[in-house]
């Protein structure tokens, strides 16, 4: 396993594993990387400095700097927007209910009378969500991706 810091081009950084550094750009390349903060799929890697272990096991500790700016958390938004965002995932986390690569298929069901009507969310390409749109589904596109995609 190997961990990279990761930069959006929204300039958000944050850290994930990967099985190796091949993984990674097959990922990547694949679109199925996505910022943990806003959603973009304009992932790099970003600056890193290299873990090199000596064998020897070690304790280190970290020394403390008196009135030093707290590390960041990547749970805890940074502005309003990304808190609004946090809040709208919460919500559509706790009314909906998510039906990952079935949207497409539930959303025409509902639509056409056919499945009871209900808060859904999951995934659909960009085409698909065109079809739908012609066809009078209302639908909306939502600025995060689901957690389930992303772990």
């Amino acid at each position: 396993m190997i961990q990279f810091t990761l930069k959006c081009d929204q300039d958000h950084r944050f850290d994930s594993w990967f099985k190796s550094a091949a993984a990674f750009d097959a990922l990547a390349k694949a679109g199925h990387i996505s910022c943990a903060v806003c959603g973009s799929s304009q992932v790099t890697k970003g600056m890193m400095a290299p873990r090199v272990s000596t064998g020897k096991s070690q304790i280190e500790v970290e020394p403390v700097v008196k009135d030093a700016a707290p590390t960041p958390v990547l749970s805890e938004p940074k502005g309003e927007v990304e808190a609004a965002i946090k809040a709208l995932r919460e919500k559509v986390e706790a009314t909906s209910d998510y039906v990952g690569a079935d949207f497409v298929k539930e959303a025409r069901a509902m639509h056409a009378g056919d499945a009871p009507e209900r808060s859904i969310y999951g995934e659909a390409r960009l085409d698909q969500a065109k079809e739908l749109v012609e066809e009078g589904v209302q639908l909306m596109p939502l600025p995060f991706r689901p957690k389930r995609s992303t772990q």
